[in-house]
């Protein structure tokens, strides 16, 4: 097991820990955080792993913070029914 597994993997867990801890901001400053540790993180075990490892990856990260998702999803909806 390669290092970059090592890491999505306690990035994962680290994830689910903060969920489970109170929050006063609805967890929104712990996702920007997760965000910008996973990106990087996402396409240094693309390129140790290969795209399918990462799609992978992706698709467990994604999962974890579907609600920042959602609200880009709608943010750019709207956009494009405003043009």
């Amino acid at each position: 097991m390669n290092i970059s597994i090592i890491l999505a993997g306690a990035w994962l867990i680290g994830a689910n820990i903060i969920g489970i801890l109170p929050s006063r901001d609805k967890h929104w400053r712990a996702a920007y955080i997760l965000i910008a540790i996973g990106i990087p993180l996402l396409g240094y075990v693309t390129y140790e792993n290969g795209p399918l490892i990462g799609l992978l990856c992706l698709a467990a990260g994604m999962s974890i913070l579907r609600w920042p998702l959602i609200y880009l999803g709608r943010w750019v909806k709207r956009k494009v029914a405003t043009k």
